[in-house]
Formats: structure tokens, C-alpha cells, sequence
């Protein structure tokens, strides 16, 4: 007998459909019946490829004696955290009044209003000293509902309060490339100087660190800290962390990279792609594509959103057991399972680095794949009015809305897919959807309803934050030439949120990095030519340049027509490079060795 979740659209939710517990998905249907039955809210929260996820399901949400105790006394609901990351987000900072452990399954238990009073991470069925049983948690939290609810609801208000304290910022000056250096420097003094990367174990790629600190900004004015980023990949691509077929682990559980946590992620990758770009590591940008083209890219042209750790060796589940083997001996394996959700923003990073690194290789299969990719999401992840939501899977939308990141990071992607191509009409259509994110985004409508603290978090997780994303697309758009509302858009959320991000850089690596293009003028490159796999274009493509676009003469005309300055007076018949600082460019040159690689 399967329970709500089996008609879901997440893989996460329909792996839980056989499970003894009544669950709920995440709606207003949970909230009724727990007000109805005056009883608190079990919330769990995971993911697909989440391995000790996995195991709570095995040991306790299998468990009929633990699911009674879970249908007895609360209202369960199940939630995929990348289909609904806001309400991830706002149940994680709750849960950070409770516990300094963090992570996932994350277990929330709410006021029927949904406020949550008491949270934590895994649990046991059974004691293992310092964890309780997680029967025995079911059972206090119930005694206290039912004889101390004053002191639970009092509870809930106090982490409403410090939630709304928390969102508070105070508003500076844009920071100039003195204060972004010094940031930089202070990531730096970080490093783990024997092992590479930032933090003991477990130890993380935090991509978004590493292009915080490739900057161009950062590499000028402090060159120390940026070679950081360098040690860093290096690193990681020589360990474990890597596996054989070049796509990268989500995380390593001793500081020199060994015994990964074998899931593997589109986002990491995604980023690690652009990583290795502006690394000059040809191999690991070649092995993560290559990755990402063979096992996360869908039947369809997206990129699902990452690879279970365990799979199934000879009739046992085995976490890792698949990637210790060499490749050679994977072909007579089942692999692990992919999550084929296909997520708006995920997707973008993918078609962001695909096309900036099929462009730098000569390698028009990887453009031809983020053409794919966004021509699916744009397709596919709407809903009935046309709006963008959260995701797709087998060409159904979910109805989880689209959130600002999602928004900000596919703009981002499709203006990168724009330059890569010479098609104006990705950057319009990028442009567009900047506009919708600029203009706010509501929310998920449940929390909103409800009054739940939603506190945004503008500091990075795996991705960039909200704001960053939103800010990094801005900011793109004004150096393709999109208008100076956009740039002012971009330095209106550095402004807002700048105080912090110096206060605490490794938190804030993707803002900063959008701190550092404010505060130095840009280089764009525009060619334009009959001839976009010539010797022009290819010499163009390797620049050090904050833009680099090719496009034939209709194209570029297309561009201007559109609305983006850079392109203007450039639709010449002849074939033409220019080099460009700020809109104000050098004389154009038709011959590839007149190009400056250099800034």
C-alpha cells in the first residue's frame, strides 16, 4: 500500500511512497489536518542523493513500530529540499536555534502553524551515545507538546524574533578593490596549506570561494590569495575527491581529500567546470564535461541534479562501492541512479560553463549541449501561465515555484550561451527573465501564508545566494551592454549587503566576486566574422576578458537591434576583433596576432 507521495514529482518523495508513515507532501493539505488534530508537525527534509538520508528511511521510516509513533502523535511531511529550497532554507535557519550540526535528513517539529520548536538532523531508532534514539525523541516531544505546549509555542516565537533580527542589514559604500583584496587575503589565511582548499573534515569543494578568488581584481591586487584557488583544484583533482571518469564527489570526510561522500552533484560540478577554465587546467574542464554530458544530461537535453552515492553490487546495497571500481569494470554494473529532476538554476550553471568552456576548447558539442539544456528549461519549467518554476521531470513542471537564484543563475547561463553562439535571442530572452527576478520574486506561497520566518540567507550553500545570483546577472547584462540600470541594479545589492560579506568573506565568495567586477572596468572582446571556428575567433577566445562574444555581421546587428550597446557600429562585412575597456575600444584588428592575450 503506497501513501500521498507516490503521485509526486519528486524521485526523493516516491522513494518514501512505500513507507508505513501516512506522509504528507509539502501544502496546506499537512497544515489542515495537523490544525484539525491539534498536533505538531514532523517535518523531514532530504534528498534524493542524500546517502544517511537513505539510511533513516531503511532504519526508521520502514520501521512500523516507529511510523506508528509518527501517525499517532504528529502530521509527517516529506520534502525534497532541492524542489523546495526556500523551505529548506527557512526550516534550516530554525533548526540552527537547536543544534550547531546541520545537514541532512534535517527533522523540524512545528507548531500546526508550522513554527518550528525543537529540530534535528539524523537520528537512530535506536541510542547511540551522544544520539538519542529517534523513537525516544518522538516520544519527549510529544509529552511536551501535550503537558509544556506554553513553553514550545514560547519557543517558536523566539526563533520567529531572531530569524526577523537576522535579515537586518545595514547598507555601505561599494567596497573598493582594497577592501575586496583584503577579503581575499583573509580567505586565504584559511587554506590548508599542506592538504589544499579551506576546513578540517569534512572538507568541501566551496566552489564558489575558488571563483571569488580567480578574479581578475583578486589575481591584480592580491595574487597570493588567489593562487589559493589554484592549490585548490590541483589538489582536489589529484585526490579521490575526483573520480576516475573526472567528475568531482560532493565532499571528502578527511581534510586530504580521501574516503569522498560518493554523491555527485550538478552544482559543484557545474561550477568546478568554470573553476578549471579559469584555472587553465584543460584535463579536469575536460573531465567534468565529459562527466556532466555522460551521466547527468537527460534524454531530453537537461542535466539532472546529481548522482546517488550507492547502488546496487551483486544484490547489496553499497554506498561507494560502484566508483571504487575501475571504469573498465562499470560496464557490467547498474549504476547509480541519477535524479532526473531537471532544476531551472542548476541547469543554468551547467549551460553557463558548458558554453564558456566549448567555446574556449573548440568544443561545439558542449555548446550544442547548453543550447539543449536551455532550450528544454525554457520549455519545460513553467507553469500554466508561462511563469518559470522550480523544476522538471520527465517533461512535467513541478509546481514548486522558481526562485530569484534560479532566475538569476539561467539569465547568467543564457547570456553566456549568447556570446558562445552570436544568437541575440538567448541574451534577450536572459534579459527578460533578469527583469522578472529584479522585480521580486513572492516566495513559496505556504510560508508566506502562514507567516513562517523566511529570513534570507545571503550567504553561498553549494550555489550562490539569492542576491548574488540575481546581482552576478546584472551585472552581466551591463557588460554586454544591456544598460547602466542594470549595473546600478547589481551595485545596489553589493551596497546592501557589503558590511557582511567583508565581515565574513568565506560566506560571501559569489557576492564579492560581483563586488570585484563593479570595481574594475571591464574587458569585452567582440568578433566578428563569417568565420567563428577561424584563426580570429579562436585567438579571441582565449583573452583574459570579461566578455568575449563572436558573432557574424547579422548577428552582431541582431545584438545592437536588441538593445545591447557593445555591439553598435560592429556589423562590419569585413572580419574584425575588438577589443573593448569599459564600452571604449582600441582600433579593430583582422589579424590574430595582433590580439593581447593579457588585461
Amino acid at each position: 500500500m503506497t501513501n500521498r507521495l507516490a503521485d509526486t514529482l519528486s524521485p526523493y518523495l516516491r522513494s518514501h511512497a512505500d513507507n508505513p508513515v501516512d506522509w504528507y507532501p509539502w501544502g496546506e493539505a499537512a497544515f489542515a489536518e495537523a490544525q484539525r488534530r491539534d498536533v505538531p508537525l514532523l517535518i523531514s527534509i532530504g534528498y534524493s542523493t542524500c546517502h544517511w538520508c537513505h539510511v533513516m528511511a531503511r532504519e526508521s521510516f520502514s520501521d512500523p513500530a516507529i511510523a506508528a509513533l509518527m501517525n499517532d502523535g504528529f502530521v509527517s511531511v516529506k520534502i525534497d529540499r532541492e524542489e523546495h529550497p526556500e523551505v529548506d532554507s527557512a526550516y534550516m535557519a530554525a533548526a540552527s536555534a537547536f543544534t550547531q550540526n546541520l545537514g541532512w535528513p534535517l527533522t523540524v517539529f512545528a507548531t500546526p502553524g508550522g513554527r518550528a520548536f525543537y529540530a534535528g538532523t539524523y537520528w537512530p531508532p535506536d541510542a547511540r551515545p551522544p544520539m538519542p534514539a529517534f523513537r525516544d525523541v518522538l516520544a519527549a516531544v510529544g509529552e511536551a507538546w501535550t503537558l509544556r505546549r506554553a513553553q514550545a509555542e514560547e519557543s517558536a516565537d523566539a526563533v520567529t524574533d531572531a530569524l526577523a533580527r537576522a535579515a537586518e542589514s545595514v547598507p555601505a559604500d561599494l567596497p573598493e578593490g582594497s577592501a575586496i583584496a583584503a577579503a581575499a587575503e583573509s580567505i586565504a589565511a584559511r587554506e590548508d596549506r599542506h592538504h589544499g582548499g579551506f576546513g578540517g573534515e569534512p572538507k568541501f569543494p566551496v566552489a564558489t570561494t575558488l571563483r571569488f578568488l580567480q578574479d581578475p581584481l583578486v589575481r591584480q591586487q592580491a595574487p597570493v590569495a588567489a593562487a589559493a584557488a589554484q592549490r585548490a583544484l590541483a589538489a582536489m583533482a589529484a585526490s579521490p575527491l575526483r573520480d576516475a571518469d573526472g567528475g568531482f564527489f560532493r565532499y571528502a570526510t578527511r581534510r586530504d581529500w580521501s574516503v569522498p561522500h560518493y554523491e555527485r552533484m550538478l552544482t559543484d560540478n557545474a561550477q568546478l567546470l568554470d573553476v578549471a577554465l579559469d584555472a587553465g587546467d584543460e584535463a579536469v574542464a575536460r573531465g567534468v564535461a565529459g562527466f556532466l554530458l555522460a551521466a547527468l544530461r537527460r534524454d531530453e537535453g537537461g542535466f539532472g541534479a546529481g548522482q546517488d552515492s550507492e547502488s546496487w553490487i551483486d544484490g547489496v546495497r553499497s554506498e561507494g562501492g560502484y566508483y571504487l571500481r575501475p571504469v573498465v569494470e562499470r560496464a557490467g554494473l547498474e549504476p547509480p541512479a541519477v535524479d532526473g529532476k531537471v532544476i531551472t538554476g542548476w541547469n543554468g550553471l551547467a549551460i553557463g560553463a558548458l558554453a564558456r568552456a566549448g567555446s574556449r576548447f573548440d568544443e561545439s558539442s558542449w555548446v550544442a549541449a547548453a543550447a539543449a539544456a536551455a532550450t528544454l528549461v525554457l520549455r519545460r519549467n513553467r507553469d500554466s501561465r508561462g511563469a518559470l518554476v522550480r523544476a522538471s521531470l520527465d517533461g512535467e513542471a513541478s509546481t514548486a515555484v522558481a526562485t530569484a537564484a534560479d532566475l538569476g543563475l539561467l539569465a547568467d547561463g543564457l547570456f553566456a550561451l549568447a556570446a558562445a553562439t552570436g544568437e541575440a535571442s538567448w541574451a534577450v530572452t536572459a534579459r527578460g527573465i533578469l527583469d522578472e527576478a529584479l522585480a521580486g520574486v513572492g516566495g513559496d506561497p505556504l510560508l508566506s501564508a502562514n507567516g513562517i520566518a523566511t529570513a534570507p540567507d545571503h550567504t553561498d550553500g553549494d550555489l550562490p545566494s539569492d542576491a548574488a545570483a540575481v546581482a552576478a546577472a546584472a551585472l552581466t547584462a551591463w557588460r554586454l551592454g544591456a544598460g547602466d540600470r542594470y549595473r546600478e541594479a547589481a551595485a545596489a545589492t553589493v551596497r546592501a549587503l557589503a558590511v557582511r560579506a567583508l565581515e565574513q568573506p568565506f560566506a560571501h565568495g559569489s557576492l564579492l566576486r560581483v563586488a570585484a567586477g563593479l570595481a574594475a572596468a571591464p574587458r569585452q572582446v567582440v568578433v566578428v566574422t563569417f568565420e567563428p571556428d577561424g584563426a580570429l575567433a579562436r585567438a579571441a577566445q582565449r583573452m583574459e576578458a570579461d566578455v568575449i562574444a563572436v558573432a557574424t555581421p547579422t548577428q552582431a546587428a541582431a545584438f545592437a537591434d536588441a538593445g545591447f550597446e557593445l555591439f553598435e557600429g560592429k556589423a562590419a562585412t569585413a572580419e574584425r576583433a575588438y577589443d573593448c575597456h569599459a564600452f571604449v575600444c582600441r582600433l579593430p584588428v583582422s589579424d590574430a596576432a595582433e590580439l593581447r592575450i593579457s588585461r
